[in-house]
């Protein structure tokens, strides 16, 4: 049966979280309908759509490809989620036994995936558990916005080759459910703005105070001392592309890496 565009972007979105899909990587709409089954109007409109969602991003030249942020971006999107989950939380003045239940089953998945070997699983899940608070708190809308915000915010993560930890993500979000069964939400709201102040400052974004030091550097004269010339930051490593070639060639045809991916 033929994918619809809401199962296609449902699927790609899970892609990017599980890091299967890199920033920058190319989804052509031929190579996405044969993998879907599905006509590339259906394939066109789940990418508008990613688009609209901040996912995706279209150029004349390169077509469709998972978008880049950039270090602004990485910064506001991080500063956005970090409103968003503690605002969430402040609001509280009661969880429900069936919602904590629900939150301690995503918690024992968490765990399962960590002592396994599926990256893929472990990450979607890290990123999930916001998703899931968000719906355990009553809050459908807000968990459609984390789905996209936490989607982005692991492209950041690979970017800019983030090294925070598994293990201490997962101990952050079983000191959060701890403190909300507790019901002391005040500790919870200060442990949500920790655990995504931790992730994002573990990210290697470039600090530059000195917003003339490229240029500066750009017109220093040509017999300055080679350490004055070369001050200028160095751009963080970005993971390679799915569809860049190992050694020479064309790229690989994007179908490939999807098919075995989404």
């Amino acid at each position: 049966m033929p994918s619809t565009a809401s199962e296609i972007s449902e699927r790609i979105i899970q892609a990017v979280m599980a890091q299967k899909l890199a920033p920058g990587a190319r989804l052509g709409e031929q190579p996405l309908a044969m993998l879907f089954d599905c006509s590339r109007t259906v394939v066109r409109e789940a990418l508008t759509r990613l688009a609209a969602r901040g996912i995706v991003t279209v150029s004349a030249r390169r077509g469709w490809y998972v978008i880049e942020p950039s270090e602004d971006e990485a910064r506001e999107a991080f500063a956005a989620r970090r409103v968003i989950e503690t605002g969430l939380i402040r609001s509280l003045t009661t969880v429900h036994k069936p919602a904590l239940k629900k939150l301690k089953t995503h918690l024992a998945r968490e765990k399962a995936a960590l002592q396994g070997s599926d990256v893929g699983a472990r990450s979607f899940l890290l990123g999930d558990f916001h998703v899931c608070l968000a719906e355990c708190l009553g809050n459908s809308l807000l968990a459609d916005t984390l789905r996209d915000y936490t989607a982005r915010t692991t492209l950041i993560a690979m970017l800019y080759q983030s090294p925070h930890n598994a293990e201490a993500s997962c101990e952050d979000h079983v000191q959060i459910v701890a403190a909300l069964e507790r019901g002391d939400f005040a500790s919870a709201e200060a442990l949500m703005h920790q655990h995504i102040g931790a992730v994002h400052d573990a990210l290697r974004l470039p600090v530059d105070n000195d917003p003339l030091a490229q240029l500066r550097d750009a017109l220093a004269p040509v017999d300055a001392p080679a350490a004055q010339v070369l001050r200028t930051r160095t751009p963080p490593r970005r993971p390679a592309r799915p569809d860049a070639p190992a050694s020479g060639g064309a790229p690989d045809e994007p179908s490939t890496y999807l098919g075995a991916l989404l």
